[in-house]
């Protein structure tokens, strides 16, 4: 009987899990949340099956859910690999669904990157649609002075650049079975993003123009501003590999939790290239720049 339930195969058939069904539960509570904490910030109601849901906390509860089943679920893949169940099979599995994960996510920006362009390329139409007055029919809309693109946005260009790189040799440092090298590695990838978004943090608030004054503001806050997000998810994503790291975990032939976490920052990087060189440059030019 004992063979008969020997295993011998590659896959991993997992426990019956919560996560999914927790998360799906915390990730609605979090959509209807903020839309009631829209409502609320305006002043509206917003009731469903007689309630009254205009509150700041619905959308903190549902993060405070999908946070904890992030961090259940992504403990329970990290006791699998210690356990050896991350096989060969499986681990390429890992990577095709982390490949599928970036691939959404390129997606999801081409939207915001579709918005600028279309805005900007038939201004006149966008002002109309945003029902935006005195836009001159030009990008950016007339009266609005634009970010100096050599300022900030280049140095913090070379903040990412220089952050790919130092997670670029954590990951040769491990793959040579060097700790030391992964951990300051790690360790200035981390300072480096921190710095990032403390750099962005102080541009948005410098800013000269704000969001709703115009669809420049907007399609420029929304796409920085996921970017920032990304930035930020990006970050504590690396912080959680740098405690494992010096923790032990992670051997020159397994660690994909690393490899995600590479993976996840050069797209971050990219994104920005193609932020800083449209947005900032392209958007810009002929435009008036703000004095520092």
């Amino acid at each position: 009987m004992a063979d008969a339930h020997q295993k011998n195969h590659d896959y991993h058939i997992i426990d019956p899990s919560p996560w999914p069904l927790i998360g799906s539960i915390g990730a609605l509570i979090m959509a209807f949340g903020g839309i009631a904490f829209m409502r609320y910030s305006a002043g509206d109601s917003f009731e469903m099956f007689g309630l009254e849901l205009a509150n700041p906390w619905l959308f903190f509860i549902g993060l405070v859910i999908v946070l904890y089943t992030m961090f259940g679920w992504w403990s329970d893949c990290i006791k699998e690999a210690h356990e050896g169940y991350h096989t060969p099979v499986v681990s390429l599995h890992l990577r095709y669904g982390m490949i599928m994960f970036i691939a959404s996510e390129v997606m999801f920006f081409v939207a915001w990157f579709w918005a600028f362009f279309d805005a900007a390329i038939f201004a006149g139409e966008a002002a109309q649609v945003a029902r935006v007055e005195h836009t001159g029919g030009t990008w950016p809309p007339v009266g609005i002075e634009v970010l100096d693109p050599l300022h900030l946005p280049l140095y913090n260009t070379i903040i990412l650049l220089l952050s790919g790189t130092a997670v670029t040799w954590a990951h040769h440092a491990l793959l040579h079975d060097d700790r030391k090298g992964l951990i300051y590695g790690l360790l200035i990838t981390v300072l480096l993003g921190v710095l990032f978004s403390i750099v962005q943090v102080y541009e948005y608030v410098h800013a000269p123009f704000a969001f709703k004054e115009s669809i420049y503001g907007a399609t420029f806050f929304m796409a920085t501003g996921f970017h920032g997000f990304h930035v930020f998810i990006g970050t504590v994503f690396l912080i959680v590999c740098l405690i494992r790291a010096a923790a032990g975990d992670f051997t020159p032939k397994q660690h994909f939790g690393f490899e995600a976490a590479a993976w996840y920052w050069h797209f971050v990087d990219v994104v920005w290239l193609f932020l800083f060189f449209s947005i900032y440059i392209w958007a810009s030019w002929g435009a008036t720049i703000a004095a520092h």
